[in-house]
């Protein structure tokens, strides 16, 4: 393999997963901007994010021959000449939400990166972290010690970023509220789980896995719904006397959406990163304002509440379950793991041995 090419997970066309390639001739990127830091990926974790981008994603600027993936962690190998936050040999996680910082729209003036039309995510709009090198700016990077491992490291990033906007900047979980989460077992429902607890809120969450529940049990979930019933809404009106939940957090969309409004309590806070049955939902406004709703969409998170959230983990706190390690060559296997919806937990791909 040439000095400058790296081995990475491709795919040759949109499509599906027989698309996947694992190449050793693509090319290793470059230090391009004096705030930049080329990082050897170490391990690389899965979302559900690159199973639509093999896909397709209209607008997206994806093209077939890049590196796959968003999440990573990895040891910095060289920097920029203006880069002090870090240097050569620090174990780092990737904040997997790129901006360009000199940039000045309201949104970045305000510090609400996700919002700037420069935004992109690994892995969607840059090349992606399913490789054996990727350059990002110093600002998308947080050292963690040594004792974490490097697999929890790589499944930290995205989901938990998503799941920290929508439950403590968006829907503002306080103590003692109760949270419907659906689809217990996905990366950012796990998340989302462990943040509600951290604050100290009650959790309802759901599956059709009789063992995706119990294991969220064990990581503290305190009540478990099987979301194959079809009156799953009404079922949690009646055992909270009528009065419902505080927030929902809905990433499923048209499939849920039904159930997860008749289970909104009065002055309830809905809260949505994605549609993965369908993008259309109904609301009836004349129970939206009667029960003085908040309906809210959320998209990844900005440089404040990535730095607050990796300050838990870095002290041992929010650490994501791990479901599977692959290796590079068995990435498409991988991938698989995740299309199947059978994971509990993060699916990671280690890349090198440390």
């Amino acid at each position: 393999m040439s000095l400058f090419r790296m081995r990475a997970l491709t795919f040759a066309a949109h499509g599906g997963l027989d698309q996947l390639q694992v190449r050793d001739d693509v090319a290793m990127p470059t230090i391009d901007a004096p705030d930049a830091v080329r990082v050897r990926i170490v391990a690389a974790a899965l979302n559900r994010l690159d199973l639509w981008v093999l896909a397709g994603i209209p607008g997206s600027k994806v093209r077939p021959g890049w590196p796959l993936g968003s999440d990573g962690a990895g040891i910095v190998e060289s920097v920029g000449s203006k880069v002090t936050s870090v240097k050569p040999g620090d174990r780092v996680i990737i904040n997997p939400g790129v901006v360009d910082r000199s940039c000045t729209c309201e949104y970045c003036r305000d510090g609400d990166q996700p919002l700037c039309l420069t935004y992109g995510i690994l892995g969607e709009h840059r090349p992606g972290t399913i490789a054996e090198y990727v350059v990002v700016p110093e600002a998308n990077l947080k050292t963690f010690p040594d004792w974490l491992p490097w697999e929890t490291a790589a499944a930290f990033p995205l989901a938990t970023l998503t799941a920290w906007r929508m439950i403590v900047t968006r829907a503002q979980v306080r103590a003692g509220e109760q949270v419907l989460i659906w689809g217990i077992g996905g990366g950012v429902a796990l998340a989302a789980l462990q943040i509600c607890k951290h604050i100290g809120a009650t959790a309802w969450v759901t599956s059709s896995s009789p063992e995706k529940l119990e294991r969220a049990q064990f990581h503290g979930a305190d009540h478990l719904l099987d979301h194959r019933e079809p009156d799953l809404g009404k079922t949690i009106r009646a055992r909270t006397n009528k009065r419902g939940v505080d927030v929902v957090i809905d990433s499923v969309g048209e499939a849920t959406w039904p159930q997860s409004l008749v289970a909104l309590g009065r002055r309830g806070r809905l809260v949505t990163c994605g549609g993965t049955s369908g993008p259309f939902v109904q609301v009836d406004v004349r129970r939206m304002f009667w029960n003085q709703w908040t309906l809210m969409g959320s998209t990844m998170g900005n440089d404040a509440e990535f730095a607050a959230m990796t300050d838990f983990f870095q002290h041992g706190s929010l650490q994501p379950p791990v479901d599977s390690v692959w290796s590079l060559d068995e990435a498409p296997a991988a991938y698989a793991r995740l299309e199947s919806g059978k994971q509990f937990g993060k699916v990671v791909v280690r890349l090198k041995d440390e």
